[in-house]
C-alpha cells in the first residue's frame, strides 16, 4: 500500500489526470472520467462521495481505482474565517432579532388576511 501526501494528491486535479480522496483512501479515477453518470465535472468538484448517495455497485467499482492511502499529517487544517478587525471577539448570534422576525412572519400574513376580509365585507355589504 502506497502512502501519498496531500501535495501529491493536489497535483492530480485535471480531466486527464484525476485522483480523489475518499475516506482517507486515494483513487485514480482518470480512466473513469468519461464514464461517470454525472459527468467529469462532478468528479472534479468538491462533492463528498458519501453525501451523494452512491449505491453498493458504485462502492464496489471503487476497488479497481484504489491506489493507496493519504498521509493524514499532510492534510491542511481548515482555517476558520474571522471577521477582519474582530479577531479577539467571539461571533455570537443575536437571538432577539430572529425572534422578532419570526413574530413578524406570523403576524403580517394574519394582518393582510384580516384587512382582505374586512375589505370584502365592506365592499359587498
Amino acid at each position: 500500500m502506497k502512502i501519498y501526501s496531500y501535495e501529491d494528491l493536489s497535483r492530480h486535479n485535471q480531466i486527464k489526470d484525476c485522483w480523489l480522496l475518499i475516506s482517507g483512501k486515494v483513487y485514480d479515477v482518470t480512466q473513469f472520467m468519461n464514464d461517470h453518470p454525472g459527468g467529469d465535472q462532478v468528479l472534479l468538484s468538491i462533492a463528498d462521495f458519501d453525501d451523494v448517495g452512491h449505491n453498493e455497485f458504485a462502492k464496489e467499482m471503487m476497488v479497481k481505482y484504489y491506489i493507496g492511502e493519504i498521509d493524514s499529517s499532510t492534510i491542511p487544517v481548515k482555517r476558520q474565517y474571522t471577521v477582519p478587525g474582530e479577531q479577539t471577539k467571539a461571533i455570537t448570534r443575536d437571538t432577539t432579532s430572529s425572534f422578532g422576525i419570526k413574530i413578524l412572519q406570523f403576524l403580517v400574513p394574519l394582518m393582510i388576511l384580516g384587512l382582505a376580509f374586512r375589505f370584502c365585507c365592506w365592499y359587498f355589504v
